[in-house]
C-alpha cells in the first residue's frame, strides 16, 4: 500500500527520492518522509503528515545533502496519519532509520518485550517496533546491520518490504521483502530501490525483483548481494523493464484517470497484439496452449480476485460457462482464503490482479496450490508476485496504471478473459467455427468502437453537471452487463464519495425499488441483449415511481430513448463483448461527477492503488 524509494550512488539522493515519491504517491498519500546520510555521516530524518509536496515544503530550509537515502509515502495501517506515525522511523538511539510497507502482525508482543528492555516509542506504528527490534538485536549480539536485520526478520510474523540505513555507514542500504513488492534498479555506479519500477525507469531498465524472505545488501561499489533470512545465498536474476517513461506523465490530461480512460483503444490493441492472427481467425495464448489438457479436462474454474478485478471475473464467469461449458465460481480472494473452500486437483484457479501484488489474492493462490489445483494468473505487472507464484498465466499489457480507480486495467482483464474463453472453447470443441471467427473479428473492432464512445466525452461531462449533488445512485444491468452495473457503482463511490449500488435489474423489485423517487438517479445499461424487453419493463417500473433514468443504449434505440430522462448511445456489438463498451460511459460519468465535486480523482481518500496488506 505504501511507496518505498531508495538511492545510493554518486548523485545527490534527495531530488531522486522526492521525484520517486511523487511517482509512487498513488500507493499511499497521507504522509511522507526521507532519511539521508550526509557527507559527515550524520543520519537525519525529515517527515510530515500530508502529501509529498508538503514534505518538500517542510524540507525546504533543512539539510538534504547526501548521496544515500531512503524515502516513503504512506497509506495508514497502524496509527492515524500524523507526523509521528510517518516514515522513516528512527531507532531509539537514532542510529538507524527504517521504512516499511506491510503489516507486522505480532508487533504488540515484540513491543511488550522491547518495553521491558527499556525501549520507549514515539509512534503508534508497527514499523517503529521493527526498527527498535533491529537495534536491540544489533546491540545484544554485537553484530553488523545485515545480521541484525536477518535475525529480527526471523522473529517477525506478517508482511513487509523494508529498507534500513545506519548512521556512520554511508555505503550500504539493507532491503528485504515478504508478501510486499520490492525492486532494485542497477545503474552505472549507482543503485535504486522502489516498491515498483516507476521511480527507477528514468535511470535504468535493469532490475532485480526480490522474492519472499530475501534480504539484499545494496553497497555503493558492488553488485547487490541477496541472501534469505535463513542465510541461503541466492543468485539474483537481472531483468529488463518494459515500462515506458511516458506512461508516468499525464501527457496534457488534467488527471491520470482521464488519460487512462482515453488510452483504452490502444491498450486493448496492445493486449490483443500477437495473440490474434492477422486474418482475425484464431486466438493463441501460450499459457493455454502449453497446458491445454488442464483446461480441456477441468472439472471447474474458480476465479479469485478483489474489487474491480472481481467484476472482471464475473464477466469471465459468463464467458467460460457460455462458450467453454465449464462451471465457474467467482470468489472474493479475501473470503476464499478463510472459509476452508473445497478445491480439487482437476480444478483451475484463475487469479486476477492489476498489480500482481494483491495480498489476499496471493494468499488464495498459495491455498489453491497446496490443494493441488492448477493456478493461472491474469495481471498487468511483469515480474510481480502473482506471475512468479502461478503455474501459468497471461499479462494484460495495458501499461502502467496510476489512477487509483482502475479503468484500462479492467478492460484489459476482460479482453484477456474473452480471449481465454475463446481459446479454451476451441480446444474443447464447444464452440462452432463460425461463431468463433465472428467473435474474434468483432473483438478486433472493439478499440475503434471505444474511440467512438470517447467522442461523447463532452456530452457526458454536461450530463454529469445534472447529477453532481445527488446523494445516492442505483446502477442496473442484466446478463453480461450486471457486472458493469457493479463496476459503474464502484467507480462512482471510489472517486466522488457518492453512495452507489449495483444490482441485477431483475432484483430491483426485491427491495431496491423502495428507494426510488424523483431524487434517485438510476443508471440502466439497456443495450440490445436477449432480454432487452425485460430491461424496458424495468425502466417503465422506475418511471412509474418518478425515478430519474440515465440509460446506456445502442445507437438507434428509439424505445428506451423515449422512456429515459437522459441517454448515452454506444455502438452495437456482440452481447458477450458489450461490457467492453458499456463500461466506458460509466468511467466517464464517474470521472466528471468527481471533478465537479472537486475531488482528488487520481488519489481518492482512504484508498491506495496496490493493496499489499489484508
Amino acid at each position: 500500500m505504501c511507496g518505498i524509494v531508495g538511492y545510493i550512488g554518486f548523485r545527490e539522493a534527495y531530488p531522486i527520492l522526492v521525484k520517486g515519491l511523487h511517482r509512487l504517491e498513488y500507493r499511499g498519500y497521507d504522509s511522507a518522509g526521507v532519511a539521508l546520510i550526509d557527507d559527515s555521516n550524520k543520519l537525519s530524518v525529515l517527515k510530515t503528515k500530508g502529501r509529498v509536496q508538503d514534505l518538500e515544503e517542510y524540507a525546504r530550509d533543512k539539510n538534504t545533502t547526501g548521496t544515500i537515502g531512503i524515502a516513503h509515502t504512506r497509506w495508514a495501517t497502524h496509527g492515524e496519519p500524523s507526523n509521528a506515525n510517518a516514515h522513516p522511523h528512527y531507532s531509539q538511539t537514532e542510529s538507524l532509520a527504517l521504512i516499511h510497507n506491510g503489516i507486522i502482525e505480532n508487533y504488540s508482543v515484540l513491543k511488550a518485550q522491547l518495553v521491558a528492555e527499556g525501549y520507549t516509542f514515539q509512534s503508534s506504528t508497527d514499523t517503529e517496533v521493527l526498527v527498535q527490534l533491529i537495534e536491540y538485536i544489533k546491540k545484544l549480539n554485537n553484530c553488523d546491520l545485515f545480521t541484525a536485520v536477518q535475525l529480527a526478520l526471523n522473529q517477525v510474523v506478517g508482511a513487509y518490504a523494508i529498507a534500513v540505513i545506519e548512521k556512520g555507514n554511508p555505503n550500504n542500504i539493507i532491503a528485504a521483502r515478504k508478501s510486499s513488492p520490492l525492486v532494485i534498479g542497477l545503474g552505472e555506479g549507482e543503485f535504486f530501490l522502489g516498491s515498483d519500477a516507476s521511480p527507477i525507469i528514468e535511470y535504468t531498465n535493469k532490475v532485480i525483483y526480490l522474492d519472499d524472505e530475501e534480504i539484499a545488501i545494496i553497497s555503493r561499489d558492488k553488485e547487490p548481494k541477496v541472501v534469505t533470512i535463513s542465510n541461503i545465498q541466492k543468485t539474483p536474476e537481472i531483468k529488463e523493464l518494459e515500462m515506458n517513461l511516458s506512461e508516468l506523465e499525464r501527457g496534457g490530461y488534467p488527471h491520470f484517470m482521464l488519460k487512462e480512460i482515453f488510452e483504452q483503444p490502444q491498450t486493448l490493441l496492445n493486449c490483443m497484439s500477437g495473440r490474434i492472427n492477422v486474418e482475425g481467425t484464431n486466438v493463441t495464448l501460450s499459457g493455454i496452449i502449453d497446458h491445454k489438457d488442464k483446461f480441456v479436462n477441468a472439472r471447474r474454474i474458480l476465479i479469485i480476485a478483489c474489487g474491480t478485478s472481481w467484476h472482471a471475473g464475473l464477466i469471465g464467469e459468463y464467458l467460460f460457462e457460455e462458450f467453454c461449458r465449464i462451471p465457474v465460481e467467482v470468489e472474493y480472494a479475501s473470503e476464499f482464503r478463510y472459509r476452508n473452500p473445497v478445491i480439487n486437483p482437476d480444478d483451475i484457479v484463475i487469479a486476477i490482479s492489476q498489480s500482481g501484488e494483491t495480498a489476499d489474492s496471493l494468499a488464495a493462490i498459495e491455498l489453491a496450490r497446496k490443494a493441488g489445483a492448477f493456478v493461472y494468473g491474469v495481471c498487468n505487472v511483469v515480474g510481480s508476485s502473482i506471475p512468479r507464484n502461478t503455474d501459468s498465466g497471461s499479462y494484460t499489457h495495458c501499461g502502467h496504471e496510476i489512477g487509483v480507480a482502475s479503468t484500462k486495467a479492467f478492460t484489459a482483464q476482460v479482453t484477456v478473459l474473452t480471449m481465454m474463453a475463446l481459446a479454451i472453447a476451441k480446444e474443447k470443441k464447444s464452440i462452432d467455427e463460425v461463431t468463433y471467427v465472428k467473435l474474434i473479428k468483432e473483438l478486433q473492432h472493439i478499440p475503434s468502437k471505444i474511440e467512438q464512445i470517447l467522442k461523447l466525452n463532452d456530452e457526458i461531462k454536461k450530463l454529469s453537471l445534472i447529477f453532481t449533488y445527488a446523494q445516492n445512485f442505483i446502477y442496473l444491468g442484466r446478463g453480461y452487463n450486471y457486472p458493469i452495473a457493479l463496476e459503474g457503482a464502484l467507480k462512482l463511490k471510489e472517486i466522488s464519495y457518492i453512495h452507489a449500488e449495483g444490482y441485477p435489474a431483475a432484483e430491483m423489485k426485491h427491495g431496491p425499488i423502495a428507494l426510488i423517487d424523483n431524487e434517485m438517479p438510476i443508471v440502466i445499461i439497456g443495450t440490445n441483449t436477449a432480454i432487452y424487453e425485460k430491461v424496458v419493463s424495468n425502466i417503465q417500473e422506475i418511471k412509474a415511481r418518478n425515478g430519474r433514468v440515465i440509460a446506456v443504449i445502442n445507437e438507434g434505440d428509439e424505445t428506451i430513448k423515449a422512456l429515459a430522462d437522459h441517454y448515452i448511445e454506444v455502438p452495437h456489438t456482440e452481447e458477450c463483448l458489450d461490457p467492453l463498451l458499456s463500461c466506458i460511459p460509466m468511467q466517464l460519468l464517474a470521472y466528471h461527477i468527481a471533478v465537479n465535486k472537486n475531488r482528488d480523482v487520481d488519489m481518492p481518500r482512504n484508498l491506495a492503488k496496490s493493496v499489499t496488506v489484508e
